[in-house]
């Protein structure tokens, strides 16, 4: 085999991604009631959701099983050459199959149909051709057939597998919006990372509170409220009364003060503080608050309770915890 340095790769590639989206096109065309019926069987299913499938049948199966498992249906990959050695003790009869094989004839799953069928377990086939002994034994058919693979002998699975990942993907969004399925949900199957701590992190869980909230009262010299600030760290101090919360008060507030000509060696707390000052819950998403931030400019937000404030959220705070 020689290599063709002249070869113009954007035009291979230009085909190969407008063969895959008129696949993917036509996929439409090819739902039928069975897509209903499909989805109704793992939404009243007491067991789980297992996907098997050989070869690239069995890469794509493997993406759709972690796809249904992250968005609120418990689901599995098994090897069809697994299964035939022991690991078919992993299916069980309230469980569902999920199988592909674009030919529809894989001998190592057909070879499966007989065991789904003495176990009970519903079957759901993913294949190219509806008449194929896949096909034909499924109680529900996904139809991922294509005219044309993207490879140019017809032979490498492209357009085929790229249909079937599709179709998962339309069976894992459909079964997730059935569900109700919400954000928190998706983030408690994505604990780790920068997703799990974007939507589950809540305010109550990085602020500062107790002695960590700076404080100042309405009538305290500017001068003593910067030295609250620096001793503070968080760049901001409350304005509090008799616990209440009157306003908070910032460098940007000492900047404004400076420009409008204010004495800064007379000035109180209630001359330059910002009154009131935008605010958050405990009880808030981190995400949520950083939204706030960014969305008003600020860099601090007062956590209040009840009138009352008792904590203190930064942006240095969102950083440290992987909120931004």
């Amino acid at each position: 085999m020689t290599t063709n340095y002249s070869f113009n790769f954007l035009a291979s590639a230009r085909r190969t991604i407008n063969l895959e989206k008129d696949a993917v096109a036509q996929l439409e065309q090819r739902l039928t009631d069975d897509f209903t019926r499909a989805c109704d069987m793992i939404l009243t299913c007491t067991g789980r959701v297992v996907v098997t499938g050989m070869g690239k049948s069995g890469h794509i199966g493997n993406k759709i099983a972690a796809t249904l498992a992250s968005t609120g249906t418990p689901a599995f990959f098994v090897h069809p050459g697994e299964a035939s050695h022991g690991d078919m003790g992993m299916i069980q009869p309230d469980d569902v199959v999920i199988a592909l094989s674009n030919s529809g004839e894989s001998s190592e799953v057909t070879s499966l149909l007989p065991l789904f069928k003495r176990l009970g377990s519903k079957l759901i086939s993913m294949t190219g051709k509806p008449e194929s002994t896949l096909g034909l034994a499924a109680d529900a058919h996904l139809n991922t057939g294509v005219d044309q693979e993207a490879c140019p002998l017809n032979l490498a699975p492209t357009s085929s597998t790229t249909c079937a990942l599709v179709m998962g993907d339309a069976l894992a969004v459909a079964l997730l919006e059935a569900r109700g399925f919400t954000a928190e949900d998706f983030a408690f199957s994505h604990p780790g990372g920068s997703l799990g701590r974007r939507l589950l992190l809540k305010v109550e869980d990085i602020m500062h509170a107790g002695d960590q909230i700076p404080v100042v009262g309405p009538d305290a010299p500017l001068a003593e409220a910067l030295l609250v600030v620096t001793s503070k760290g968080l760049g901001m101090t409350t304005v509090q009364q008799d616990g209440s919360l009157l306003g908070i008060f910032t460098d940007g507030d000492l900047r404004r003060a400076i420009d409008n000509g204010v004495d800064i060696h007379s000035a109180t707390m209630a001359d330059v503080m910002t009154a009131g000052g935008k605010s958050t819950t405990p009880g808030t998403l981190a995400a949520e608050a950083l939204k706030n931030m960014e969305d008003n400019k600020i860099n601090a937000l007062v956590v209040k309770e009840n009138d009352k404030a008792v904590g203190v959220i930064t942006m240095h705070d969102m950083l440290r915890a992987g909120v931004i």
